[in-house]
């Protein structure tokens, strides 16, 4: 079973070891009894936590859509040519990029500071463990 410490577990949660310590202390996030003067927090425990705290960002494009993969987010750069471009997109702590035509990039209006939205639909998904993951 994993464990996390407490800086581990901070950075999973893009937040800051303090606050992760709070979470802690107050009894919103369950750790494990010290070792060695480490906190650990139990994997399975940390998941739940992760995904009962997540909160997307509302799409604000109110369209119907089958891919449920969506990243709301603010474009913070574009690097465009004549005929393509690269779109970033800063979802939160994720980092999502786009390759589209120019063309797209004019129509759409997209420019650092726009709010956009990146949807993903894939057919295929990599799942990577550390190394010395169980096998």
């Amino acid at each position: 079973m994993a464990q996390f410490r407490i800086s581990e577990a901070a950075g999973l949660l893009g937040v800051s070891d303090d606050t992760v310590r709070r979470w802690v202390r107050a009894g919103h996030l369950p750790a494990l009894d010290e070792t060695a003067g480490r906190t650990l927090i139990d994997g399975a425990r940390l998941a739940e936590f992760a995904r009962k705290r997540a909160a997307a960002a509302d799409d604000p494009s109110g369209v119907g859509r089958s891919a449920r993969n969506r990243f709301v987010g603010l474009v913070t750069k574009v690097i465009a040519d004549t005929v393509m471009a690269q779109v970033e997109i800063q979802a939160g702590p994720h980092r999502v990029v786009s390759l589209m035509s120019a063309e797209a990039v004019r129509d759409l209006g997209l420019a650092p500071g726009e709010l956009a939205v990146a949807v993903v639909k894939a057919t295929t998904v990599v799942v990577e463990t550390p190394g010395g993951a169980h096998v």
